[in-house]
């Protein structure tokens, strides 16, 4: 790498604990690292896991006859005060990006705890031991709860909309999957020398993301963030004036426009040298070929699931060699054409071939 050209020490190892390692807790090691590597890193991988993890959390309950959080409700011991504290506590694993309503029809007297939520495929409930309610005698319970996918905290205020039914009482969620997180950082040997470092991160997780998976999409959002300021000293953005016009130059690269045709065109993906995960997001987005890939927008490829902006600059540069770039306008007549007259020119050379070995068989022959 070049920063270990320039003296930089980067760390032979980076793994979890085995032994330790579950579904909710990890323990990370990495090192040798450059002095104050471990701080640096440490510090900036703990502060994005805690605050931009997607997760999935409760944004709202519905109960008949419930109209606000003080309201009393006729058989059950707690009031809606604490059936909210207890429903904010629920952990959910949510699929997809739609938000998803589950719920929970119960017969008293007894206790209503997390099992008890009939779900669908899209949401699993992860701690069914969570304690919800009582039914102090005998009689019908029923509840609506929406799960939706976000980061961080959203008060009550922002999950309620203009058109929500008037029984409907949004409540504060905690979207972020990641419990906790503990960093420190100890002495590391790197031959006679002592001054390096080695990182220890602990890191509890709900269960609906593991701690390597966090790990992972932490470093993966400190990359999208860090590339931008990898510009070269004429890049570098200056005044308002300048930076307002290269946002709208962006804007006209971004827009489809007409290109004359290139027979890399007809190229798949897969026969480009791209790093793993960028073909993995271009395979999950079923972008095969390079006609296919060069028709999205720069904004396109970055809201594809994964997809960050180390991949793009990775794909613009192969694209910038090939004379092609994102958001180009193919003529699919024109396509289908060169795809119609490259077999042609396929099968010829492949006659020729034949023909030319044949020739070359009589001449031994005779």
């Amino acid at each position: 790498m070049e920063l270990k050209k320039k003296g930089f020490q980067m760390p032979d190892k980076i793994y979890f604990e085995e032994e330790t390692l579950t579904d909710t807790y990890g323990k990370l090691l990495a090192g040798p690292l450059q002095k104050g590597f471990g701080t640096t890193l440490g510090n900036s991988l703990r502060r994005v896991l805690l605050s931009s993890i997607e997760g999935a959390a409760v944004t709202s309950i519905r109960i008949p006859g419930l109209l606000h959080e003080f309201t009393a409700i006729p058989g059950v011991k707690e009031d809606a005060v604490d059936i909210v504290l207890n429903v904010k506590r629920l952990r959910f694993r949510l699929s997809g990006d739609k938000p998803r309503v589950v719920t929970i029809n119960a017969k008293g007297p007894g206790e209503v705890r997390a099992k008890d939520i009939s779900t669908d495929g899209f949401v699993k409930v992860l701690n069914e031991d969570q304690y919800i309610l009582t039914l102090d005698k005998d009689m019908d319970f029923s509840m609506e709860i929406t799960v939706a996918k976000g980061m961080g905290y959203r008060p009550a205020e922002e999950n309620k909309s203009e058109d929500q039914p008037i029984d409907v009482l949004p409540i504060d969620s905690i979207f972020t999957p990641i419990k906790k997180v503990n960093f420190w950082v100890e002495a590391a040997r790197v031959g006679q020398a002592t001054d390096y470092d080695r990182l220890i991160m602990e890191i509890w997780t709900d269960g609906s993301i593991t701690p390597p998976q966090a790990v992972t999409e932490a470093a993966n959002i400190l990359i999208d963030y860090l590339l931008l300021f990898s510009l070269e000293e004429d890049e570098m953005q200056g005044s308002e004036e300048e930076v307002e016009e290269e946002k709208k130059e962006d804007e006209e690269d971004n827009q489809v426009q007409d290109v004359p045709f290139n027979k890399n065109l007809l190229k798949r993906v897969d026969e480009l040298e791209l790093s793993v995960r960028a073909f993995n997001c271009l395979k999950n987005a079923n972008i095969n070929t390079i006609a296919e890939l060069v028709q999205k927008t720069e904004n396109e490829m970055l809201n594809t699931k994964n997809f960050g902006r180390k991949s793009l600059v990775e794909i613009k540069r192969i694209l910038n060699d090939m004379g092609l770039h994102f958001g180009m306008k193919i003529d699919q007549e024109q396509l289908e054409a060169m795809r119609k007259e490259l077999a042609t020119s396929d099968d010829e050379y492949i006659q020729g071939l034949g023909e030319e070995v044949e020739s070359i068989g009589g001449e031994h022959a005779s």
